[in-house]
């Protein structure tokens, strides 16, 4: 189904967008910019929450029982936003044994855990054999664990590293993919995302790949029938435009899987993520901050161009003055890519960087599902404070604003809908034991991480 572009309305005007609402108009990338910046915030999510139950429905709410294992924290690439990676021969290098991953596993499983999001840092010591005897000792273990698992990135530097058959970086992936997915590879998650733009992937993320291998690995993985998620970190020295470039970017490469590959069972982005950026311990995060009333237009801004052509000579300052995200903008943002992403089933709430009750608002804002209850969560905790939280606590917020929790798979069919006395929450009976709080170390606790 084409959706009808009206590229020379007002966006503002209320009946064009209760036709975005129901789903029968397409923004267009200006249209998405200007709303962005014209219409007040509770605006915004009221119309984001309306798209929103046009495809959810006025009930339920999800999220998933998984656990985030980084089996490697080395990593070739230096992208200036993280504190996880490390150099080879580093004191604090480690790579997880097979014992020590499948242990991390059967504590999910004991606690009615469905999914393991593995990633990990792009190490050169690892061959292909590692990673197909780990997927299949995962499959002959825990045959019911989805393996979501693999970001672009990494996928990247397997065919840098394992120099794989093919004439184009496309059938040398396609090979790479076949193999892993034979060995137990069920979906890819969206990390590295960051920002499309070119200008900005060239100054956070060194030796990480451009926009255009990102989504071209995630378009081999859909003509496999491997759905994948979409993600993008904002709140740093992007720009507002860059955000639109980014949504309207993973909304065509969406049209291409679903035009390519849909009638032969191929997969596709189900589920969208953006999050803030956290400058904690961080070399990004060492970068002064802008401040609107003496530095004039952020510099971000004045690069960012809808098309993606921005270029860092456009401003002498890019590069070098932050904008942070606060409670506001990421509402804002996730509420804009709710209303782009017109052919993306899910928009995730990432409260692990703005805490618990963001998220729960991010509910109102768009977000169908509030993303995992988990046992584990290395990356972001390196780059500054996330939120744990338990089931419990999680099904509490989904259903104090005004939803039915509910626990959800991989392709988001639900496992339990909690309608009942039975339910996670109801089932408490002292919260003071349960509140959700900081926590600089998760490694033994239920923490949230939306960014799958």
């Amino acid at each position: 189904m084409t959706l009808e572009i009206r590229p020379t309305i007002d966006p503002r005007d209320p009946s064009f967008l209760q036709d975005v609402a129901d789903g029968s108009v397409r923004l267009t990338p200006s249209q998405g910019l200007q709303l962005f910046h014209d219409l007040p915030l509770a605006e915004l999510g009221r119309w984001a929450d309306k798209r929103c139950r046009a495809i959810h429905g006025e009930h339920i709410r999800t999220y998933v029982m998984d656990r985030n294992i980084n089996y490697t924290n080395v990593c070739t690439a230096k992208c200036t936003f993280c504190a996880f990676r490390r150099d080879l021969g580093a004191d604090d290098a480690y790579t997880l044994s097979f014992e020590q991953i499948d242990e991390k596993i059967t504590e999910l499983t004991a606690i009615g855990g469905t999914q393991i999001l593995m990633q990990g840092g792009m190490n050169p010591e690892l061959p292909l054999e590692w990673y197909e005897s780990l997927l299949g000792d995962i499959r002959k273990k825990h045959p019911g664990v989805h393996v979501h698992a693999f970001s672009p990135p990494e996928v990247v530097e397997f065919v840098n590293f394992f120099d794989p058959p093919g004439t184009t970086f496309r059938e040398k992936v396609h090979w790479v993919l076949s193999r892993l997915q034979a060995a137990g590879l069920q979906s890819i998650p969206g990390g590295g995302g960051e920002i499309f733009a070119q200008a900005v992937r060239e100054k956070i993320g060194l030796g990480k790949c451009c926009a255009e291998t990102w989504l071209t690995v995630m378009h081999v993985a859909h003509e496999l029938g491997m759905n994948t998620s979409a993600t993008m970190m904002f709140g740093h020295i992007d720009g507002v435009a860059d955000r639109i470039h980014h949504m309207a970017l993973v909304r065509d490469w969406q049209d291409r899987a679903l035009r390519d590959f849909e009638q032969d069972g191929g997969g596709r982005y189900m589920a969208f993520i953006s999050w803030p950026f956290q400058r904690e311990n961080t070399p990004l995060g060492r970068v002064r901050e802008w401040a609107p009333d003496t530095d004039g237009e952020f510099p971000g801004d004045v690069v960012a161009q809808l098309d993606g052509s921005g270029e860092k000579s456009m401003h002498s300052e890019f590069g070098r003055r932050l904008r942070l995200s606060g409670a506001s903008d990421y509402l804002r943002t996730q509420a804009i890519s709710r209303l782009i992403l017109d052919n993306i089933y899910s928009i995730g709430a990432s409260w692990v960087t703005m805490g618990p009750h963001v998220g729960q608002i991010a509910l109102q804002f768009g977000a169908n599902d509030m993303g995992s209850v988990m046992m584990e969560e290395n990356v972001v905790s390196a780059a500054g404070t996330t939120y744990c939280m338990s089931e419990q606590v999680l099904c509490h917020l989904i259903r104090d604003t005004g939803f039915t929790p509910a626990q959800r798979d991989n392709s988001y069919d639900l496992l339990a809908v909690h309608d009942t006395a039975a339910s996670p929450d109801l089932q408490v009976e002292d919260w003071s034991m349960l509140r959700a709080s900081p926590a600089q170390d998760s490694s033994d606790t239920l923490v949230s991480l939306t960014q799958s």
